[in-house]
């Protein structure tokens, strides 16, 4: 299959080139099936169509209170703290409440993987799909710290979205929210950058996780983190019990860690052989 030099230009922006990007899409066949390849799509776009007409809708209502009269006094009430007396502001009182809708919407909206966590089965097996696009994100600036810091910056922020999901919700760690299974892709990799990078000298180029040597190998650390994820060995299951977002996070962390702890007995057994 040739791929037109416009094409290859386009697939190039993230490191890739055609034939690396036809073997990412093989490993994402087998990893989640070519009959899933389409819901996850579907899922994605019904997140983004969903939050902006949620967005457009909170828009309208706007307009709408600010037509009626914002800042008209039409009631006053004595305050149970201080009592002295306000004025009720229905208009005002619907515009924070707009904004709340709104907040949540988009707080959703990130935690559900941008649409993929609605996707109605398997959804963190497709937000491994995303963490693998995130891990390819961390991989393009060359930079060890870079790597490090998204890391680290993706589980600090999964930690408030996911907890603020949950209340959203009025779910403990709900299926949907696949924000964590994202941000935990790249630590599964951490052990192999590592070593490539010791070994090397710098960090690995996106394409050398997709090239035809490695390709399988990184096959297999997708699937080993879905692995220990579903059946969460100690300490994944107890981590759930975490209070807010930690514990939907961490659970995702520690699976990673054990795909790391994997992968480096696997590589020290290697460089013995």
């Amino acid at each position: 299959m040739e791929i037109s030099a416009s094409a290859e230009a386009m697939l190039g922006l993230l490191g890739l080139s055609g034939g690396e990007w036809v073997l990412l899409m093989v490993i994402l066949v087998i990893l989640f099936g070519a009959n899933r390849i389409p819901p996850f799509a579907r899922g994605l776009g019904l997140g983004i169509t969903e939050f902006l007409r949620e967005s457009r809708r909170s828009g309208q209502e706007i307009g709408e209170s600010l037509g009626a009269g914002l800042g008209k006094p039409v009631a006053d009430a004595l305050t149970h703290s201080n009592q002295t007396c306000e004025f009720q502001d229905p208009p005002a009182l619907r515009l924070r409440q707009i904004r709340k809708q709104m907040k949540n919407q988009l707080i959703l909206w990130i935690a559900q993987g941008f649409g993929a966590g609605r996707i109605p089965f398997a959804p963190g097996t497709f937000g491994s799909l995303l963490g693998l696009v995130w891990f390819v994100v961390l991989l393009l600036p060359g930079n060890f710290w870079v790597y490090l810091g998204g890391m680290v910056t993706g589980i600090f922020l999964s930690v408030p979205l996911c907890g603020a999901a949950e209340k959203i919700l009025n779910q403990p760690d709900p299926g949907s929210v696949v924000l964590d299974e994202i941000i935990a892709v790249p630590i599964c990799f951490g052990a192999w950058v590592g070593a490539f990078l010791f070994k090397n000298g710098g960090m690995p180029p996106p394409e050398y996780f997709f090239s035809r040597d490695t390709w399988l190998l990184t096959l297999v650390v997708c699937t080993a983190f879905r692995l220990f994820d579903i059946t969460k060995p100690w300490p994944v299951r107890q981590s759930q019990k975490l209070p807010g977002g930690w514990g939907v996070t961490l659970d995702d962390v520690l699976a990673a860690l054990y795909v790391n702890a994997v992968v480096a007995l696997a590589l020290l057994v290697s460089a013995g052989r």
